[in-house]
């Protein structure tokens, strides 16, 4: 592979992982606020309950998956560097909110932070997991 080639497929990989991320974020910011505005949860530092903080872990797992494949989808070959690479920089953004939870209790339980950061991994490694199998059942030879 030239250098150039290289590159190439560097800032490549380098897009795919943005895009998953960008996914990821968008999508839960777009759901939290429908769900505000629809009073399905309370206002901006509101408390919750436990049921309500279960919802949004549910679909922020769901968007994480979604974040995965994305990246495993847009990446050069092989699919599952993006997608680890997403996986890796999410685990460092789950603990870094979980640092968060600890020092500023009011946002919410250290339990939903804990949840964020352990569910988030296997999440995002297993959308990747589908868009490369994908791939490879559709033949896809970029």
């Amino acid at each position: 592979m030239s250098e150039s080639q290289h590159r190439s497929s560097a800032g490549r990989v380098t897009l795919a992982v943005f895009a998953g991320l960008v996914a990821v974020v968008a999508l839960s910011t777009a759901v939290d606020a429908v769900l505000h505005a629809t009073h399905v949860l309370p206002a901006m530092g509101q408390p919750m309950s436990a049921s309500l903080w279960w919802l949004a872990i549910g679909y922020r797992a769901v968007f994480t998956f979604a974040g995965g494949w994305v990246a495993g989808r847009l990446a050069p070959l092989p699919p599952m560097r993006a997608a680890g690479i997403l996986t890796a920089l999410g685990t460092l953004l789950g603990f870094a909110g979980l640092a968060v939870a600890r020092a500023k209790p009011e946002l919410g339980p250290e339990w939903y932070a804990w949840a964020i950061a352990l569910t988030g991994p296997p999440c995002s490694w297993w959308g990747g997991v589908v868009a490369a199998r994908n791939r490879n059942f559709k033949g896809d030879s970029r």
